[in-house]
This record gives C-alpha cells, structure tokens and sequence, in this order.
C-alpha cells in the first residue's frame, strides 16, 4: 500500500505525468526535458528528484550528464507503466510535448549522421578488409541459437548494432561503451519501442557497473583490439556471468596490417587462438568451439567461454 500510495503521490501533479510520460519514451537528459516543457532547469529537476524517489523513474549518470527512463523491474515500474498507458492519447499538451520530443530525437539523428560521415572512410576501410559483416551476425545467431536470453550484455557496444541483432530474443539488453559520441548514437538508433527493454550504459570493460553473476550472454564485437590488457577485459567478463553463462568473442586472428596501429587505433594486431583460449581459461571458463571466416586479409574469428554450472 506504502509504494503504491508514494507512486501515487508523486505523479500527482500534471508537470510530473508529462515528465513521466516522455520519460517513457527514452532515456532524456535534464536539458532536453527543459526544452521539452519550456520550464526552468531547477523546476524540471526538483520533479525529477520526486519521481526518482517515488520509483516511477531510473537515474543514470554518464559523465557530466544525467539521464531519466522510466523504471523498469519493480513495483514501482509496474504502477509507472499503468499510469502512463492510462493517460489520454488525444491531450493536447501531451501531443506537444511528443510534437518536441520528436524535435529533440531529429537532432539527436543529425549529429549521429554528422558522426558518421566523418567516420565513415575509416569504418569503411576496415570492413573491406575481412568478411562482410552479415555473414558475421549470420552466423552469431546461429551460436546463440533460437532460445530465449533473459539478460545480454553487448561491450564495447559502439553503435548498438548487436543489441539491435539480438533484440526479438531478450528479455533486458545492456550495452556498455565509454565513447560518449558512440552512446549518442547507439540511443538514436534504438529509440524504436521494440528496444524498451534495452539500456545504453557509459562503462568500462575493465571495470563493469554489473553485479557478480548477472548476465545470461555477453558479446565482445570486433572490440578486443582495441584493449591494452584482453586478459583482463575477459576476466572482468567472466565475473558478469551467471552459472551456465556464455561469452562470444569476435575478433581478428593474428595478422600484419600493422597500419591498423597507426590508422586506427588497434592495439593489437588479431589474437592467436592459444591467446585467447588460455585468457578464457584463466578467467574460469570452458571454452566452446571457435570458428573462423576468412577474408583477405583479416580472418574474422569467433571463440566461446562458458561459465560452469
């Protein structure tokens, strides 16, 4: 009766249901509902704060920034969800305020697409390198299998593209990056509300805010090259898991594009299979078969860890 009552009281204000029901629709920073309201800073925060509190919202900090979602998970989510499906389709001021949100995502969209245009030759001299990246994610699912995944971890999430891959078969998804430019993008890319259920986290891969146990799948997605220390990434990797947990690495195999140090930032040029069979095993888990795809020059190589039961 308390939680519902707090909920209850919280939203009982019509500023706090129009912040509830923007928040609905995606993770939106303090400014941007600012903008959205046309209310002062302090006003907009002093809501949010009571909504935090209530339940009925999620806090995530991401540097400098902080964004509001609606919660998810809990009682409180429950009634959330309930009194945002309950409110009027044809209010005016909640059109409005949808009317702006859908301003604040278009220029959220132009400076992804500016993003990309100036990154896009060096994506694009990479791919041309190894296997085209469809016969990739083909060839992932079937790894994974048609089964449901209750909790996935994508790291190193970059654009969202794995979250988007595995999204019909999950019920959370998590991707962690510490590129501020890459998480703007990967929340342009999964504002559909068939992502709901997914959550774009700043986070290092050597240093993960995920509890011990937690995660069901976790990715590493052509991300391992770019670390100092790929031991150390997947052993920080094998604690997320849950018993019977698995891990899929996606890498190059070792090779000479010693360009790729200077051009693209590669820290390492591929992995042996011994490498990272042996950093699997160090990081406790049994590892799986590996498979490769071969491309000229890069070779596209998967390998697997489990956690045991």
């Amino acid at each position: 009766m308390e939680v519902l009552l707090s909920g209850l009281r919280a939203a009982g204000e019509p500023t706090r249901l129009r912040l509830l029901a923007l928040c609905a629709h995606g993770e939106l920073s303090v400014s941007e509902l600012t903008q959205i309201l046309s209310q002062s800073q302090p006003r907009v925060s002093r809501h949010l704060k009571l909504l935090v509190e209530a339940g009925l919202l999620t806090r995530i900090r991401e540097g400098s920034l902080v964004f509001y979602r609606i919660a998810d998970g809990h009682e409180s989510a429950h009634l959330a969800r309930t009194l945002v499906d309950l409110l009027p389709s044809n209010d005016t001021e909640l059109n409005r305020d949808l009317a702006r949100l859908d301003m604040i995502r278009q220029k959220r969209a132009e400076l992804a697409e500016n993003y990309f245009q100036v990154n896009a030759s060096h994506w694009n001299k990479i791919r041309a390198l190894h296997v085209p990246e469809a016969d990739v994610e083909t060839r992932l699912l079937e790894l994974v299998g048609p089964e449901r995944i209750e909790t996935y971890l994508d790291i190193g999430t970059g654009t969202g593209r794995m979250l988007e891959l595995f999204a019909g078969q999950i019920d959370k998804g998590i991707g962690l990056d510490l590129s501020s430019e890459m998480l703007a993008i990967a929340r342009t890319q999964l504002e559909n509300e068939q992502y709901r259920h997914v959550r774009i986290r700043k986070g290092d891969m050597y240093n993960m805010p995920l509890d011990d146990e937690s995660i069901d799948l976790a990715t590493l997605h052509l991300v391992l090259h770019y670390s100092l220390e790929p031991a150390a990434v997947l052993k920080e990797a094998a604690r997320t898991l849950k018993k019977s947990g698995r891990l899929i690495i996606v890498d190059f195999a070792a090779h000479g594009e010693e360009h790729l140090r200077t051009e693209h930032k590669h820290q390492r040029l591929g992995f042996s299979d011994r490498e990272i069979v042996q950093a699997l095993e160090q990081a406790g888990l049994t590892v799986g078969a590996t498979e490769s795809l071969v491309g000229d020059p890069l070779t596209v190589k998967i390998w697997q860890g489990v956690r045991a039961s």
